[in-house]
């Protein structure tokens, strides 16, 4: 294993971490602790784009251009992420199994129609 990979890994995985018990925090009123969680989740988000960073000066790229092209993949990305969240939340929070399935496999298409979006079929 690379370095670099390496350090993505360990820097990837401590940011994802803080993220995600950083919703948890502020999401789950049984923990009361929704200003701490929205401290921890942007620490994460904010580790994440370091650590994307990090990882792209070690592997000597280019830094990522701002586009109309990426913003539209990044909104695109989003808005599946946000779909297959609402079929989630459809049949675990409010029991609907069928309609929340249709929801959340829209969402997971979606996203997996990125990867020949972004990267092309060939």
């Amino acid at each position: 294993m690379k370095k670099s990979s390496f350090v993505a890994m360990i820097l990837g995985t401590v940011s994802t971490v803080l993220f995600a018990l950083g919703m948890c925090m502020a999401l789950l009123p049984e923990w009361d602790s929704f200003t701490e969680g929205i401290i921890f989740g942007t620490v994460g988000l904010v580790m994440g784009l370091i650590t994307l960073i990090i990882w792209r000066k070690m592997e000597h790229k280019a830094p990522i251009k701002l586009n109309g092209k990426n913003v539209l993949f990044v909104i695109f990305a989003v808005i599946g992420a946000l779909i297959l969240g609402t079929g989630m939340c459809f049949c675990l929070v409010w029991e609907n199994l069928v309609f929340g399935t249709i929801i959340g496999l829209a969402g997971i298409l979606m996203l997996l129609s990125l990867i020949p979006i972004v990267k092309g079929i060939k």
